[in-house]
């Protein structure tokens, strides 16, 4: 259906964060591939500007490539790669670096133009100003990660990947959640319950998606490849659980922990989802959206464990971190359902119902 010609303004702000959205969950699955083809530390310096255009020539070609070799991963795990392997690395890091300048001009250029076309409130203006500072900073964050598979590391800090992603998911989230607020709704009668299982549904899925960045970081996925049992047992044992010293280290740094809490993170989200969804039926309020995250999450689960057993290769986890950004989608939706509706004062500051200044 057209949008209503008050509404038009308003409409093109939605097409476009709908687009900068899409955008992003493609930078997070070029992500997800750069790292499972041990591309990420190809390109080992970080140049905003002069670093957007690749090598042309043979010589620049040499140039990035003996870079290259000077740091551990080349020493330790690919002495010997032909220049066109390392082609291919670098590709794979280059287009994502690449993504990314792309997002931060097809984000910043529109809002401006919105800005001076008076087409979005005050509101509106500092929510997407604090989304494009956090964006900003996703530049900064991805180069401290790939800093720290330079020197002393064969691959980047699990820690610093982990950030990495669920920064960029946060952003995603937060457009997500903005796109839904500018949609006109009427108010949802629902119980209190509800929405509080829906927050934290969320709150879990972001740190769910911290644990599987961490599992991927670690190649966690890749050792421990039973279901249900691991390492032998359904629960491991406390020594081989909580051997590192001191104990939090474990969380971060022990594969068979990190592993084994990404699991009984999982079976704790599908739980939660399938109560939430039972809930949201009988109380007849945002049912369907419950329905829908349940049957996403349980299909995630599956398709972790199908990826597990299959010792994750590319096509599966690529297609196991898509199905986490339809999650995270989905659990956002869900709880903006129950968000309280906008009064005038805010709806005035989200430009809704605002026409078009020259």
């Amino acid at each position: 259906m057209p949008a209503a010609p008050a509404d038009r303004p308003m409409h093109a702000v939605r097409i476009w964060l709908t687009i900068i959205a899409g955008l992003i969950a493609v930078m997070v699955l070029v992500g997800g591939a750069t790292r499972l083809t041990e591309s990420g530390l190809s390109i080992v310096e970080w140049k905003p500007i002069t670093g957007t255009l690749p090598p042309l020539s043979v010589e620049q070609w040499t140039q990035a490539f003996d870079a290259y070799k000077t740091i551990p991963q080349y020493r330790e795990l690919n002495a010997g790669m032909s220049l066109a392997e390392f082609k291919t690395i670098f590709w794979w890091e280059w287009s994502h670096r690449l993504l990314g300048r792309v997002i931060g001009i097809a984000f910043l250029l529109p809002f401006l133009w919105f800005i001076a076309r008076g087409q979005l409130g005050s509101e509106l203006k500092r929510r997407l100003w604090i989304i494009f500072g956090l964006g900003a900073l996703q530049g900064a964050v991805g180069w401290w990660m790939v800093a720290s598979g330079l020197s002393q590391r064969l691959e980047v800090s699990q820690v610093r990947l982990a950030t990495h992603l669920v920064l960029a998911l946060l952003i995603f989230a937060a457009i997500v959640w903005t796109l839904r607020q500018l949609t006109p709704r009427p108010k949802l009668a629902a119980p209190l319950r509800l929405r509080f299982t829906a927050m934290v549904l969320l709150g879990l899925t972001f740190v769910q998606l911290y644990a599987g960045a961490l599992v991927a970081g670690l190649r966690a996925g890749r050792i421990y490849n039973t279901w249900p049992e691991i390492d032998g047992a359904l629960i491991p044992s406390a020594e081989r659980l909580w051997f590192e010293q001191p104990w939090w280290k474990n969380l971060f740094d022990n594969q068979l922990t990190v592993q084994f809490d990404h699991r009984m993170l999982a079976y704790a989200l599908w739980a939660l989802a399938i109560v939430h969804a039972i809930d949201a039926w009988r109380a007849r309020a945002a049912a369907g959206g419950a329905l829908a995250l349940a049957v996403a999450i349980t299909g995630q689960a599956a398709l972790g464990v199908v990826t597990l057993l299959h010792a994750v290769p590319i096509g599966l986890g690529l297609a196991h971190q898509a199905m986490a950004i339809l999650v995270l989608t989905l659990a956002v939706l869900q709880l903006a359902q129950f968000a309280v509706a906008e009064p005038a004062r805010r709806a005035a500051g989200l430009g809704l119902g605002q026409p078009a200044q020259s």
